[in-house]
């Protein structure tokens, strides 16, 4: 799972879902809420599992069940919440109350931390309801599940490239919402992400004498993740690199670009000492990747 960065967005970002609450309907009289036990409710006996209980249960009413549900969030135990929404949505699924109840579900399931239940409940919710006030809401839940599902940077990053994709999807939606705001912020994340496994692997090449590989590794960092806080050191990874290959020219425009952009910056320092140690100085040639990757960004 993604680290610190994270964990702080996640709770950010779903600030929002308190005010996403208040306009359910949490008014109802709780008082005539039975009393209820969760082992009826297995999995099994919802969908006919259990060949011994495959009784229908008897409908009760949307609201008690749905205040019910409440009762379970209010004390954080989410996944017995979630199957209580669960269950309006099961008795009385083309009511408003089984609308609710659903994006009630993927909440519970991403405040339970079970990301996979979470996304397929609120991309259920936006398939059923795409024009409700509620789906930028149900999208960002989704986006955001997967989000939290980014493994560190010593594994495969496609889900963090899917995650990134769902993120993408909230903005190009709702660009106006506040979900938005946040589903950019996170998007900053998931590139630094990305750039810090280009960087680990690109160490890696560097370390066993792969200069080519690690070049085209920080190139992706130079060219695709500018903004991230990697892109220094793959400016002096590639000094390094292309001074091993004899590709001095290369080497003094790294430098370069990273000493105009970062003159403050220890890995000028470091890429400095290595070009000037041949008899070098740092040079930019104009006609470089990297030279012309940096004036793209700087128009």
């Amino acid at each position: 799972m993604l680290m610190s960065s994270s964990s702080k967005l996640r709770h950010g970002g779903f600030a929002l879902a308190l005010r996403a609450l208040v306009v359910l309907p949490f008014g109802l009289s709780m008082a005539g809420c039975a009393s209820f036990n969760m082992s009826d409710y297995s999995l099994s006996n919802l969908w006919g599992g259990d060949k011994k209980n495959d009784e229908l249960l008897p409908e009760r009413p949307a609201d008690q069940l749905y205040n019910e549900g409440l009762t379970l969030l209010n004390k954080k135990d989410f996944r017995a919440a979630a199957k209580k929404f669960e269950e309006v949505d099961r008795q009385h699924p083309y009511s408003e109350w089984g609308r609710k109840s659903l994006l009630m579900t993927a909440y519970s399931y991403y405040e339970g931390q079970q990301h996979t239940e979470a996304v397929t409940a609120a991309r259920r919710y936006v398939a059923l309801h795409p024009g409700s006030p509620d789906a930028a809401y149900a999208q960002y839940i989704a986006a955001s599940a997967l989000f939290d599902e980014i493994p560190n940077i010593e594994l495969d990053q496609r889900r963090t490239e899917v995650a990134m994709e769902a993120l993408s999807e909230v903005i190009r939606k709702y660009p106006e919402t506040e979900y938005a705001v946040s589903a950019r912020r996170k998007i900053e994340v998931a590139r630094d992400q990305l750039a810090a496994k280009e960087m680990v692997t690109g160490r890696y090449y560097l370390k066993q004498r792969n200069y080519a590989g690690a070049i085209n590794r920080f190139k992706t960092v130079v060219t695709k993740y500018q903004n991230t806080r990697h892109v220094e050191e793959a400016l002096a990874r590639l000094v390094e690199g292309y001074l091993a290959l004899g590709i001095v020219n290369e080497a003094q425009t790294a430098a370069v670009v990273l000493g105009h952009n970062f003159p403050d910056s220890p890995w000028y320092k470091d890429a400095y000492a290595l070009v000037t140690t041949g008899g070098n100085v740092p040079r930019e040639d104009k006609g470089s990747w990297i030279s012309q990757a940096w004036a793209s960004i700087r128009r």
